[in-house]
């Protein structure tokens, strides 16, 4: 007898060639300078948004294409890494890896395995299952990505990106029409780090004591130690209440805020006519619904902050901002506006910085990239500047050059991921714009090489010499037209 997921997958695959999955590849080829073939697609990145947008690409009949991935496989993205959340925070009925296959949601994968029943009592998405659900629509559909590949750097040439790749044959060359960063969170910049008069982030102690939020950490040293955490976000919660749960005798949560955010301004954004219009308003409304989103900040989820108050061991301490830290070989001290305080180890979770200057991918081209304070004005640029540092992207996430006279090849780099919110709403990243984002990418992807190999297929377009007529007595052998 075939089990509920064995079952759901062969569904799976007999809905996809319904769909005429993988669709035929139409790109003609074309080889590179050194007569080698081109890429028409490479995407960087095979998390969530990696793997949809070569899902989507395929679907379109886009098939000579690589996704590489630096982590293992399983590793992609937060979910088994350094997202510490317990579920995760979107409903559970929302779709989008699964790009409107009913058997790939993961409504239908759980369900395999729990049953409908089981699918009615379920809360919320578990977040681990939630990374197995993801291998499960990559494995089924056959999205291939390549772990342990990572991209080294990115170079504008000739109209193609030339990127250098490592994995595991060592170093290669690979020649790509198209570039799809799809690098997650940080895609678009890097960990934000506070700077702190006394801090020494290479020391032994800071590397020993301090970590990131995003950082791999080993909870259960904190056993029996003093945490202080600062943030209090998302991310802040979930690490506050990891390492109780690892056994830290306790945690002191520090903010600047005086009370915590309490609406998600962002969560409204999530119906078909914002993610799917918001790309089409001008740049002043654009810019005005996401200064005021990010402005208003996100609460943290009810049930991170409830992980945490069932603990004895945690405190909070609002209004109260570190000015400065620094990192002993006994403790961390950690100054603040109201005295100092000493810990075995802290966390910063203060999130992710959007500035396209942190990426190296795109370090050979960053400065000829268009980026929205090159679109507001100096006092709107200076009053937000992290959205100010948002790349501006166009239709199909690619991005544009700065002024006529930069390189127009950086329209063939597409950035999906976080870094598209500014300019298309939160369709990279997000679960609930992500087969909106995954689809609009393709096609502008699509969009782009036909037009450009127009004339080739002109050429197919007169070969073309498939003879309807010719079991009928209607036919007219070409020689005779």
């Amino acid at each position: 007898m075939i089990d509920g997921l064995k079952a759901l997958e062969i569904e799976a695959k007999r809905q996809l060639h319904r769909l005429n999955w993988p669709a035929a590849n139409w790109v003609p080829p074309l080889p590179g300078p050194d007569g080698r073939p081109v890429l028409d697609v490479l995407v960087v990145g095979g998390g969530m948004c990696g793997q949809a947008a070569g899902f989507a690409l395929m679907r379109e009949g886009v098939r000579n294409l690589r996704i590489v991935e630096r982590k293992a496989e399983g590793l992609e993205g937060p979910w088994a890494t350094f997202a510490r959340m317990e579920t995760l925070r979107s409903p559970k009925h929302l779709t989008g890896p699964d790009l409107g296959v009913p058997a790939l949601t993961f409504r239908a994968w759980y369900e395999a395995q729990h049953g409908v029943d089981g699918w009615n009592a379920l809360y919320k998405i578990p977040r681990l299952e939630w990374a197995e659900y993801l291998l499960w629509v990559r494995r089924t559909s056959g999205v291939p990505v390549e772990n342990g590949t990572e991209v080294v750097s990115l170079e504008l040439t000739g109209g193609y990106v030339r990127a250098v790749l490592r994995g595991p044959r060592g170093e290669e060359p690979a020649l790509a029409r198209k570039v799809v960063l799809a690098l997650g969170r940080d895609g678009s910049g890097a960990p934000r780090w506070p700077v702190f008069p006394s801090f020494a982030p290479d020391s032994p102690d800071a590397k020993a004591r301090v970590f990131h939020s995003a950082d791999e950490i080993d909870f259960g040293a904190f056993r029996g130690k003093r945490v202080g955490v600062l943030g209090a976000g998302a991310s802040a919660f979930d690490n506050a209440g990891t390492a109780l749960e690892a056994g830290a005798a306790g945690v002191t949560m520090f903010a600047r805020r005086p009370y915590l955010p309490q609406v998600n301004k962002s969560k409204w954004t999530a119906f078909p006519g914002f993610l799917r219009g918001f790309y089409s308003l001008d740049d002043a409304r654009r810019w005005r619904y996401f200064t005021y989103i990010f402005s208003e900040q996100v609460p943290p989820p009810f049930e991170s902050v409830l992980r945490c108050e069932k603990h004895p061991g945690f405190s909070m301490r609002l209004g109260e901002p570190w000015t400065d830290l620094s990192a002993g070989a006994a403790a961390v001290t950690v100054t603040t506006p109201r005295g100092r305080h000493e810990f075995d180890a802290v966390v910063v979770a203060t999130g992710f910085d959007v500035n396209m200057m942190d990426r190296p991918e795109v370090s050979a081209f960053r400065d000829q990239v268009s980026v929205w304070s090159d679109r507001v004005s100096a006092a709107e640029a200076a009053a937000h500047p992290e959205e100010a540092r948002f790349p501006y992207l166009g239709e199909g996430f690619e991005l544009l050059p700065k002024a006529p006279g930069a390189a127009q090849g950086v329209r063939n780099v597409h950035v999906f991921n976080w870094g598209c919110t500014m300019s298309h709403g939160a369709l990279a990243g997000d679960i609930p714009g992500l087969a909106i984002g995954a689809n609009r990418l393709a096609e502008g992807i699509v969009r782009d090489l036909f037009v450009a190999d127009s004339d080739r297929l002109f050429e197919n377009l007169l070969a073309h010499e498939e003879e309807e007529l010719k079991p009928t007595k209607q036919y007219v052998p070409k020689g005779a037209r």
